[in-house]
């Protein structure tokens, strides 16, 4: 899968998470995607959040990795 298509796969997954996010205060924007790693940065009040992790790792993470083929993890920066 070209880079371009993985890169607008993420970004979709990515607007349809964003809303959540930012009901909460947060947001998340996407940085790169470089070796299978899509690196993100969360942003308002998911800086800080004792939740980011969970967030992350368990719910975009999750959707990622099962709808993007290539994709091994994400991370934030």
């Amino acid at each position: 899968m070209s880079l371009e298509v993985m890169t607008e796969q993420v970004s979709q997954i990515i607007k349809r998470v964003r809303p959540y996010i930012q009901r909460d205060g947060g947001d998340i924007e996407l940085v790169n995607i470089e070796d299978g790693i899509v690196y993100v940065k969360m942003g308002g009040a998911c800086d800080g959040c004792a939740a980011i992790d969970i967030t992350l790792k368990q719910g975009i993470e999750t959707m990622m990795l099962e709808n993007v083929p290539g994709i091994i993890a994400v991370v934030t920066i």
